[in-house]
């Protein structure tokens, strides 16, 4: 197994690609703290996945000690952090405002940011650590209804690969996986909302998704377990995308 008796922290585990990133680290005999939002939804995941759970809200700056010392209390040790939970709020150069702005920031950059300082010192203290950031495609340039996420994502490649230099003497590889258009659950109902069929998703068009579907989260996941797992050593500052076709110089 991959990841035997490690343990792993992974944000905004509740659902979607955190979701089945638990599953997967379980399935390769990690141990898993969970981590989300809502609290019916996640003590309803920590059940069936028969793992402890931390709620918190990441837009709050106090919350990457919150998590990460929850996590060191239950377990006394970290091998693996996976920043997932994010905020995909639209918004463009009109709809945008400072307040908007901040949250999305301190969402998608600043809490990822400081849990990785938090992490640190005990993965140093064990001599290694992985730390998996999730980013996305947008990163690079972005629909013009996501300015605000596509900036934060953008960010958070910088944040990944200056750590990566920074903590290479420490054995502590900082990776991200820039996931495309995936089907998780929230995807389904956000699509719903801004006025999608209730079978959208059986409609893709080729262009989008050339497989006929799109990525589902748990082939996300297994990228993930790759680059937390030893296999994925020693490279680190990796930006990893994880879609159907290139990102950058397809034609469309």
């Amino acid at each position: 197994m991959l990841l035997e008796d490690k343990v792993i922290l992974i944000t905004g585990s509740s659902t979607g690609i955190g979701e089945a990133t638990a599953e997967r680290c379980l399935k390769e005999g990690a141990k898993v703290m969970l981590h989300g939002l809502d609290e019916a939804e996640t003590v309803e995941t920590a059940k069936r996945l028969g793992q402890p759970y931390v709620v918190a809200d990441i837009s709050q700056a106090e919350s990457a000690l919150v998590i990460l010392e929850k996590t060191l209390d239950y377990y006394g040790r970290l091998d693996g952090l996976v920043n997932n939970a994010a905020s995909t709020a639209r918004s463009d150069l009109n709809t945008t405002s400072l307040e908007f702005f901040n949250r999305m920031i301190a969402i998608n950059l600043r809490t990822p940011l400081f849990l990785i300082q938090a992490a640190v010192p005990q993965m140093k203290k064990q001599g290694q650590g992985s730390i998996v950031n999730i980013g996305s495609v947008n990163a690079y340039c972005g629909h013009t209804n996501l300015l605000d996420y596509s900036i934060s994502k953008g960010g958070l490649m910088t944040l990944t690969r200056n750590l990566a230099n920074a903590l290479a003497p420490d054995k502590i590889r900082v990776n991200q996986i820039n996931p495309g258009w995936t089907l998780s659950r929230n995807e389904i109902a956000l699509q719903i909302s801004e006025g999608q069929a209730t079978d959208w998703f059986d409609h893709i068009p080729k262009n989008k998704a050339p497989s006929g579907k799109l990525l589902q989260p748990d082939q996300v996941a297994a990228q993930v377990i790759h680059w937390l797992s030893d296999v994925s050593a020693p490279v680190s500052g990796v930006v990893y995308e994880v879609e159907q076709y290139p990102i950058i110089g397809r034609p469309l």
